[in-house]
């Protein structure tokens, strides 16, 4: 009786869901589908049909990460996280609108980890192995216009250590519908290109398919325009063309005269609107934003956007965001992409797979240059550590077993999807896939120097590298079908390998991780080779090999955050290598890094007992703390990242010196204090004139909990989520760097917490629980609003502190 009243309450939401979706949708728009869908862990006997009398299906909102509700277990892989996979059935019901008549109706899924089999009404739609690239099915062959339809989709993640970082599990993107005219404009099927970029002019190409879906011809007007900020039509260009059945592709070029250029500095964009008309009727509109830039990349002088000579700052990311898995709300990657904005990163590499679609939204809207990545390993699999990095024996499951039959397609609707994206400038077919014996191998690992290697030299038992060319050429080969106003790259871990069996060549840009190097040699040895660092560490010295050669145009930081997965023995289950902690707090590394890149003056002080072993590195700073309290009689030094021209430290009002950030190792001015508790202050200096400050105090005990929430306001027809940021202090409002009390997050009204997040790389604590332990004085709460007007009080408690309440308004 249970299961009957729980299916009815979730045959009401659906129905009630799709009013709203033909109430919203324009025409040929794509519509949120992510509400009323229900989910059950496990395999199920006949799941595709959904008609189960004995299986409990738990009411879910996508999107959803089944893995992130663990447990932690030693018993998984410290590849992926120490957290399960497995099989996961998804479920929605829903009926036909009358709108829908004589239209095709699709479900477009931006991504489900993997193995994914799609069907309605019990007919099997399709089937995508992939977890990270958006696919498509059409609804209309088996809706049931009179009936309730009922869509089902499986997972399949049994091979739970079948990648080197966690990549969660389930429906974790959104999932649209499309109705679509039988004359119409697919998914993917236009192509904006600016050939020619001046400040003066921009001459712009819009190539788009028309779909006719019936079997007659038609006659259609198609009508594209270029809208501006503020809505001005600024370029415009239409055609009356007839549409045999099958695909029609038509073109058009255009002129814009003084064009807004995008930029990393100034990402302005336009809004590219593609309409089809038939008989003076509105039947088709796809809306794109747009951007108009022109990239170029020298191998001799790096690279240029819009004529300028730019240095790409870059980091590389993973889908994760701790607490939430990777099904992450768009907001919460907007608080993070600010971050490290503002921490002078111009760039991102969204390794090692494509990512959500709204992160490429992002990109554009923020200024990021980007580069997209398909792979992290093609036809042979690679070693995915299952009891920490480089310990006992590897799994090899993974992508490669799909490789042969999907790589081209995969590649391709990656480039497909993505390719209108301003920020993108290059596309990439593989990271490290030369690893050297991992798993290729050739005689060459015998001599020279390999700071990347698997096992001792050549391993002739393993695959020849000279398999990598023939594969690259390929993967090029598709790429330029769809896309030639990008360069191609691949990020290359065994350069000495690679360059004897030619696969650079087949690139037109090559990208090097951890090989700085081999710059200056290869460079003179490869002369027309354009060269750069795609994957790079923290140490000064990999930014100087950018900063000081021309031809070197960029570094990819590993990485931009922690992630979880690619971790060391249990109980380490996330990786640490990040300038942003699982929760988007900054790290000392990231105010270093802050200090070479930005322009804004900054400057940051922390300290480490000189008796602890740490060096300038990056591990060193790691070491460092934000906090004045030591022991009586401390030698501390003093560390400062700047990007001022001096810097001054006062110790209880007290001059310590002066210094200069250029006569500093690796520009890191430091001073060797006789610790005293009480006010430690910096001041950051110009041209002698003070532009920046920064100050600690020494902290009493945690006494109170201070909370600020990222947005307080919502509307009540859409889910908003607020991240709260909680910081312990003492009386004094004095954070507390070493507290790590339990707290607890309570909420009533229309909201929920989606998770807690410290930051902690081994905390094995349950993230689907009210209550975490802070670290380093710090947690995050994610707050999503129900889309149900009202008010929602937050309160924040733990046991001898005094508690902290937020409000959010729904209206």
């Amino acid at each position: 009786m249970k299961n009957i009243k729980i299916y009815a309450f979730y045959l009401f939401i659906s129905l009630l869901l799709s009013q709203l979706v033909n109430a919203q949708n324009k025409v040929g728009t794509p519509v949120l589908f992510n509400d009323g869908w229900a989910f059950h862990r496990g395999d199920i006997t006949g799941g595709e049909t959904a008609v189960t009398s004995n299986v409990a299906w738990k009411a879910i909102q996508l999107p959803h990460d089944w893995s992130i509700e663990g447990p932690f277990s030693e018993d998984w892989a410290s590849a992926t996280g120490y957290l399960p996979g497995g099989i996961g059935w998804y479920k929605k019901t829903f009926t036909v609108s009358k709108a829908w008549a004589g239209q095709q109706v699709y479900i477009c899924f931006d991504g489900v980890y993997k193995n994914s089999e799609v069907w309605l009404n019990g007919h099997l739609l399709g089937k995508r192995p992939n977890g990270f690239i958006p696919f498509q099915y059409e609804l209309s062959p088996y809706l049931n216009t009179k009936g309730i339809n009922t869509l089902t989709v499986k997972a399949d993640h049994s091979e739970f250590a079948d990648s080197r970082w966690y990549t969660g599990s389930g429906i974790y993107r959104n999932v649209y519908l499309l109705v679509k005219n039988p004359v119409h404009i697919g998914l993917w099927d236009i192509a904006f290109t600016t050939p020619q970029v001046t400040t003066t002019k921009a001459l712009i190409n819009v190539k788009a398919t028309v779909t006719n879906s019936t079997r007659n011809t038609a006659n259609v007007n198609i009508k594209v325009n270029l809208l501006d900020a503020g809505g001005k039509i600024v370029a415009a260009a239409q055609k009356q063309i007839i549409t045999k059945s099958g695909k029609n592709e038509v073109s058009f070029n255009s002129q814009l005269v003084s064009p807004k250029l995008w930029s990393a500095e100034h990402p302005d964009l336009y809004q590219l609107q593609v309409m089809v008309y038939r008989d003076g009727k509105l039947i088709d509109e796809v809306s794109q934003q747009a951007g108009i830039r022109s990239i170029r990349f020298d191998k001799d002088e790096g690279f240029f956007l819009n004529g300028k000579s730019t240095k790409i700052k870059g980091v590389c990311i993973h889908d994760d965001a701790g607490a939430l898995g990777v099904a992450v709300p768009q907001e919460v990657w907007v608080r993070r992409l600010k971050t490290l904005k503002e921490g002078g990163v111009n760039a991102i590499r969204l390794s090692h797979n494509p990512h959500a679609d709204y992160v490429y939204d992002l990109c554009d809207k923020m200024g990021f240059l980007v580069m997209d990545e398909a792979f992290d390993e093609w036809e042979l699999g690679k070693n995915k550590w299952v009891k920490g990095w480089n310990v006992g024996t590897p799994s090899k499951d993974g992508y490669h077993e799909y490789f042969k039959e999907w790589a081209d397609r995969d590649l391709g609707d990656m480039v497909l999807r993505a390719r209108n994206h301003p920020s993108i400038i290059m596309w990439s077919i593989g990271n490290e896939i030369d690893y050297p014996n991992d798993p290729y191998s050739h005689e060459v690992l015998n001599t020279g120097t390999n700071p990347q290697i698997y096992g001792k030299g050549y391993l002739p038992d393993h695959p020849a590298a000279s398999g990598l060319t023939t594969i690259a050429r390929q993967l090029v080969k598709t790429v330029k079908a769809i896309d030639q106003s990008r360069p191609v790259t691949a990020a290359l871990a065994g350069v000495v390998m690679s360059n004897e069996v030619g696969y650079p060549e087949e690139l037109d840009i090559v990208g090097y991780n951890y090989q700085e190097y081999r710059y200056p040699e290869d460079h003179k040895k490869y002369p027309n080779r354009v060269i750069y660092g795609s994957e790079n560490g923290m140490k000064k010295q990999a930014w100087s090999a950018v900063d000081s050669n021309a031809y070197i145009s960029a570094q990819f930081l590993w990485t931009g955050i922690d992630y979880m997965g690619e971790a060391g023995k249990w109980p380490q289950r996330s990786n640490g290598a990040g300038l942003l902690d699982l929760a988007g707090f900054k790290k000392s590394e990231y105010y270093y890094r802050q200090s070479l890149w930005a322009d804004k003056p900054m400057i940051y002080i922390a300290g480490r007992e000189i008796a602890a072993k740490a060096d300038s590195n990056s591990r060193g700073r790691r070491a460092i703390e934000p906090a004045w309290n030591w022991q009586a009689d401390s030698k501390v030094r003093v560390v400062c990242y700047t990007n001022c021209q001096e810097a001054e430290l006062f110790l209880n009002g007290k001059s310590l010196g002066r210094k200069k950030r250029n006569d500093a190792k690796d520009q890191i001015p430091s001073w060797d204090v006789d610790y005293q508790p009480g006010k430690l202050l910096v001041k950051g200096y110009n041209n002698g004139i003070e532009v920046s400050s920064n100050t600690i105090n020494t902290a009493g005990s945690a006494n109170q909990i201070k909370a600020i929430a990222s947005q307080t306001s919502f509307k009540s027809n859409t889910k908003g989520l607020s991240q709260v940021e909680i910081q312990l202090t003492d009386a004094k409002g004095n954070p507390v760097f070493d507290a790590d009390d339990e707290l607890k997050v309570e909420l009533s009204g229309p909201a929920r917490l989606l998770g807690l997040e410290s930051g902690s790389l081994s905390s094995h604590e349950d993230y689907q629980s009210d209550k975490r332990k802070a670290l380093h004085g710090k947690l995050l709460a994610y707050l999503q609003t129900a889309g149900k007007a009202g008010k929602v009080e937050v309160t924040i408690s733990g046991k001898n502190l005094k508690p902290a309440t937020v409000w959010l308004t729904v209206q």
